[in-house]
């Protein structure tokens, strides 16, 4: 594993920063009343790359990748103009960079500076490839003897939800309305979602258009992923509970999915690859791995109520336990011949790991609903009210530095009033 690459930006080589020189994630920021801009994290600072290209200092002439404000763009230019652009970075920002006093204007602080998408999301897809979760989630529902299904380690179990329901870091979200069938009814009712879910997951963000009709192996689905997100794929477990058969999710996960607000480059991970777990049986040969498409990064959620000011951190767990990688879960999405568009969003599913502390939603920490969380004031929850907030982060550590992903952070609103009549 490399060590910290020390750049002439001095937070960048903080111990504590998640954005050293090995990171430079991709996000799209605006102070004020400014257009948003693309933009790559560099310690406490953002680096505004829009500014740069139009400053003649990035990019080939005649050709902008970062006048809109997304990376889609430049997404579409592929992984050897991803290479360039990477090394041109680190030639600018690395310590004893002749290019100080030109860049240093191109520098904002972080703190001063709103945050929004990224990349234009034109799709979305999420998966349910983490067995601890699949584990729990069968038995809560269907009994330890029911509780995985067959053919889930054969598959990457996925469903496709709404990209333009994607919103970044920040965004309050909207307890929604739904059909639920309360204990002891036989006819469902429509009402606000009574066990409101997070779930802590990893996305990986397609930076390549595909054709559609024509599958492609592991490696070049690899090779396809321009970076990765953190998500919290809110879910409604009530409207979920009645709407799951026969078709699956619909209502319980379209409402909103939150992503953190940096793309963290698939390159600033490659120092992190690691063996996937030990397989019940072997994998189908298009998604046998020839070398590691799984990472070694720690996650984690916390929540904060309405009634209190301080977190509690309520799981820790880490990506590498995850039963399919994404790259595999893309792999598999194509084998059918589906296209897929520069922007795409996968999300790996929940992560969560053997014991309570590592479940990802609360409805396996509080095992639905039937053991409650308490918080320091002496506050308990066992799913989400009004005015509460989860925030998820992530990093992978090296010997000397860390990669972050920002944080990830929704909180709570009270449902919109059904306009009947």
């Amino acid at each position: 594993m490399t060590g910290l690459l020390r750049s002439w930006i001095a937070s960048a080589n903080s111990e504590t920063t998640d954005f050293p020189l090995n990171n430079l994630p991709y996000g799209v920021f605006s102070g004020g009343q400014e257009t948003p801009r693309c933009g790559v994290a560099i310690g406490d600072l953002i680096l505004d790359v829009t500014g740069l290209e139009r400053a003649g200092l990035i990019g080939a002439p005649g050709a902008p990748d970062f006048q809109e404000p997304a990376w889609n763009t430049f997404m579409r230019r592929g992984p050897g103009a991803w290479r360039v652009f990477r090394a041109r970075l680190t030639e600018l920002l690395i310590e004893g960079s002749e290019t100080q006093e030109v860049v240093a204007p191109f520098l904002v602080p972080m703190n001063s500076v709103k945050m929004h998408l990224p990349f234009e999301v034109t799709g979305f897809t999420d998966f349910f490839a983490n067995l601890d979760h699949a584990t729990n989630a069968g038995t809560i529902f269907r009994g330890p003897s029911d509780a995985v299904a067959s053919n889930w380690y054969d598959i990457p179990v996925g469903y496709n939800g709404r990209a333009v329901t994607v919103y970044v870091s920040g965004t309050p979200i909207r307890r929604p309305l739904g059909q639920v069938l309360l204990p002891g009814s036989e006819r469902p009712v429509l009402m606000p979602e009574p066990k409101l879910d997070y779930e802590l997951e990893l996305g990986a963000v397609v930076g390549t258009d595909h054709a559609g009709f024509q599958p492609v192996n592991l490696a070049d689905a690899d090779a396809m992923i321009f970076g990765y997100v953190l998500v919290n794929d809110w879910s409604a477990r009530g409207i979920q509970a009645w709407e799951a058969r026969p078709l699956g999710p619909f209502l319980a996960k379209s409402f909103a999915t939150s992503i953190s607000p940096w793309v963290v480059p698939a390159a600033a991970l490659a120092p992190f690859r690691c063996p996937p777990p030990s397989r019940v049986h072997p994998l189908l040969p298009y998604l046998s791995e020839s070398y590691p498409t799984h990472f070694d990064i720690e996650v984690e959620a916390r929540m904060k109520t309405q009634e209190s000011q301080s977190e509690l951190v309520i799981a820790t767990t880490n990506y590498r336990r995850m039963y399919f990688s994404l790259a595999q879960q893309l792999c598999h999405h194509m084998i059918n011949g589906t296209a897929m568009r520069a922007g795409d969003l996968l999300g790996s599913g929940t992560i969560s790991g053997p014991a309570p502390e590592n479940r990802g939603c609360l409805l396996e920490r509080t095992w639905n609903g039937t053991e409650a969380l308490t918080f320091p004031d002496g506050t308990r929850r066992t799913f989400l009210e009004d005015g509460d907030e989860i925030a998820l982060t992530g990093r992978a550590l090296g010997g000397d530095y860390r990669i972050g992903f920002g944080e990830c952070r929704g909180r709570i609103l009270k449902a919109p009033i059904w306009p009947a009549g």
